[in-house]
């Protein structure tokens, strides 16, 4: 008996749809053991939970043995007034790496990590937008100056999620200062530049074809203030592998790393003003070594944990050093 005409056309493209999409889900995965590991660390996060930011930071590099880490310099802490500078503590940050042979992404710009995103100082705020943006190309060259001859860093990352605008207290974004910004630092130094993107909400095809080193973020617990509810992304480690393959179609970056991994809560208010049951729905030890099975099926093989912080805040306010001892074992056996 002969298939009806449109049984075989259907049948074919059926067969089609799955071969694109083994095709672009296809990857090599890294066994555990080959996963390279780093931090992102913020002084300003540290010190709002009432943490010696010290401390902190030494305990990271001496006690977890972390070897990437990844610093935000904050404008607002940087030029506090127009003209004047303080370097003291990212100065001391970087010293305290480069002591331990740590390399270091230094992110640059008006967006840094850690809420409300943009991190500019008050008197900044009130220029107009073609002067605090030119006050923004000064604060990247002074910063590159002054540290460009420094071994520990490996990357410039220009802003941080430059892409992501629904998210952040943030002047709106300027697709053609940001390019400038980009044009600046490979102007001023020949070190590879990191974009990053949304791993979750974006299509990161415009901020891959503008970087030499792509970065994603990567959370699978959330809370949406958009749904008012807490959320789970339904997607597997496949939704990272095809959309890096399609990205990859258009932007050929030198590496694709995830550049911010979940390691702590994220909750309708900060996790420290959040009950225990409360922080437990997005994060969890549990939760935590789930992720790492999680992120070696994405094909990846670089990861810059978020939530440092976290961990050492739950270890010295909390007593509960569960995240403190995963994170060191990780650590440990990260090449």
């Amino acid at each position: 008996m002969r298939l009806p005409r449109i049984a075989i056309y259907t049948s074919l493209v059926i067969i089609t749809i799955f071969w694109l999409l083994f095709i672009l889900s296809w990857a090599p995965l890294y066994k555990t053991s080959e996963l390279e590991y780093g931090v992102t660390f913020s002084k300003q996060q540290s010190a709002a939970l009432g943490l010696n930011w010290k401390e902190n930071y030494i305990a990271l590099l001496d006690d977890l043995g972390v070897k990437r880490i990844r610093l935000p310099a904050y404008w607002n802490e940087i030029q506090p007034e127009p003209g004047r500078y303080n370097w003291e503590d990212l100065d001391w940050q970087i010293d305290e790496a480069e002591k331990r042979g740590a390399s270091v992404i230094l992110v640059l710009g008006q967006r840094v990590p850690r809420w409300p995103e943009c991190h500019i100082p008050s008197w900044a705020e009130s220029l107009s937008t073609s002067d605090r943006q030119e006050a923004t190309l000064t604060e990247i060259t002074e910063i590159i100056a002054r540290y460009r001859r420094r071994p520990s860093i490996t990357f410039w990352q220009v802003e941080n999620e430059p892409f992501l605008l629904q998210f952040g207290e943030c002047p709106p974004f300027d697709v053609e200062f940001f390019d400038k910004e980009i044009a600046l630092v490979r102007s001023l130094d020949t070190r590879p530049i990191i974009v990053t993107d949304s791993g979750e909400l974006s299509l990161w095809a415009q901020a891959a074809k503008r970087a030499d080193v792509f970065g994603s973020t990567l959370y699978r617990d959330t809370y949406s203030s958009h749904l008012q509810r807490y959320i789970h992304y339904p997607i597997s480690p496949a939704f990272f592998r095809v959309k890096k393959n399609i990205a990859n179609l258009f932007a050929h970056p030198q590496d694709w790393i995830i550049i911010e991994l979940q390691g702590e809560p994220w909750g309708k208010k900060a996790f420290q003003e959040l009950p225990q049951a409360e922080r437990d729905i997005t994060m969890t030890p549990q939760k935590f070594k789930d992720m790492v099975e999680f992120v070696r099926q994405t094909g990846f093989r670089t990861f810059y944990w978020w939530g440092v912080e976290f961990w050492y805040w739950e270890k010295e306010i909390n007593h509960n050093d569960a995240y403190w001892q995963e994170a060191k074992a990780l650590f440990n056996h990260s090449s």
